[in-house]
């Protein structure tokens, strides 16, 4: 990523437009054979010479221009013949931001097949199941993990629908009338290119394409940051169901020998702010003056390498996460066991209803089983409550009460599943 974003590549970019722009003015007629069979030979930059020039200028693309007429000669006046500053820098600007999109798109399959790999290991490892943090029902940690999947295959899609609405050049003029150039050059230069141009343009490309770019790179940002602190509760001390990898001769702690921290997941979120900060500026950007202000631009020259260099980033470190995961399969079904059956209570709740107790009936039987075992005042077990209570023990035998406590129950669609994310 940081060679897409490097000054020579973004240059090169910017000579790819004007070199297209001149030879679409060559098939027009405008530019002599010679001439532009000349530009297209000698045209060329040096950066430290378009920043010797841009110290007098203050203009990049003055600058930019100035230096390739330098190489090129006379037929340098043909150059940037028609052209605003932005015909060509948010053009060019497309082209980088497309070669970043390809980046983003392969590094998030190299991360969903990560995920795969794991989901299909761990299929049928039991794991407690929480909301609110706070023990639910079992699952598997396979299914955590295709829950993952197929959230990272809505943001694969996502990243494509953001590099085709990326994907537009525009080749217009001062506020896109086309008034000193046709729409046959644009035409011919995005073509070349391999962008699309926009129907209709200002002086610029219109920033709610960009907004959306920046904002898809927040969200895949947020969904892998969603993953990272899951990754960080699992490591708690008092859970310890997976842990990060951790490197021989890594220390956690300046202070503490014993400690490793889930610095990995904790450097993702923190990246993930500033993604979702990119994404405001962005969106902030579509508000400009008339036909075009320079307010974007400062925040443009930012965003663009940073935002993709932190998300390309981001999915390399998960990935890294995923890979040397440590699992603790014997911790998870400990936890299960924590609370001694508890987690059966809706189970009891509906075979009530089904026997034809009324719901909030049966609820108020089941929960006050179910408080004193939480809180360990009964000193016993959620499932010897069940079989003591008379009233529940008036319409559930002995032998439904253990049939309920089976944890193969909660498991049973986990194949079911598996198929609808990964064969659909």
């Amino acid at each position: 990523m940081s060679k897409i974003w490097s000054d020579q590549n973004r240059y090169q970019k910017w000579l790819d437009v004007e070199i297209a722009v001149c030879e679409a003015w060559g098939k027009l007629g405008r530019i002599p054979e010679e001439s532009l069979r000349n530009i297209k030979e000698k045209a060329r930059f040096d950066i430290d010479r378009i920043e010797e020039i841009e110290s007098v200028t203050r203009h990049d693309v003055i600058a930019f221009v100035t230096c390739m007429g330098e190489y090129v000669g006379a037929d340098a006046r043909f150059i940037h013949m028609g052209l605003t500053s932005s015909d060509v820098l948010d053009t060019a600007n497309a082209l980088l931001l497309r070669e970043s999109s390809d980046v983003l798109i392969n590094e998030i399959k190299d991360l969903m097949a990560s995920i795969k790999r794991l989901a299909f290991k761990y299929k049928d490892t039991p794991i407690m199941g929480r909301s609110h943090g706070i023990h639910a029902e079992p699952t598997t940690f396979g299914l955590k993990l295709a829950l993952w999947y197929s959230e990272m295959k809505r943001n694969l899609i996502r990243m494509y629908a953001a590099r085709d609405v990326i994907s537009y050049g525009k080749i217009s003029g001062v506020v896109g009338t086309f008034a000193s150039i046709p729409p046959d050059v644009e035409e011919y230069v995005c073509k070349k290119l391999g962008l699309t141009p926009a129907p209709i343009s200002s002086q610029i490309i219109q920033r709610d394409r960009h907004a959306q770019f920046f904002t898809t790179l927040a969200i895949i940002g947020s969904s892998i940051e969603k993953f990272a602190t899951e990754i960080r509760h699992l490591q708690r001390t008092e859970v310890l169901e997976v842990m990060e990898p951790f490197a021989k001769g890594q220390k956690g702690s300046s202070a503490m020998p014993h400690k490793k921290n889930p610095i990995l997941s904790e450097n993702i979120i923190g990246l993930a702010r500033l993604l979702r900060g990119y994404a405001i500026s962005a969106t902030e950007n579509v508000a400009l003056w008339h036909e075009r202000d320079i307010s974007h631009s400062s925040v443009e020259r930012v965003i663009g390498p940073d935002a993709t260099s932190l998300l390309d980033f981001s999915l390399n470190r998960f990935k890294g996460v995923l890979d040397g995961l440590v699992v603790y399969p014997e911790n998870m079904r400990k936890n299960i066991d924590l609370t001694k059956g508890l987690w059966h209570s809706q189970r009891i709740l509906l075979a009530l209803v089904e026997e034809g107790v009324s719901r909030d009936e049966a609820y108020t039987w089941v929960q006050r089983n179910a408080l004193p075992a939480i809180s360990g005042e009964a000193k016993s077990a959620f499932k010897d409550l069940i079989k003591k209570d008379k009233d529940i023990t008036s319409v559930l035998s002995q032998e439904k009460i253990d049939a309920i406590f089976d944890i193969t129950y909660y498991l049973a669609y986990v194949d079911t599943i598996m198929k609808r994310v990964f064969n659909g």
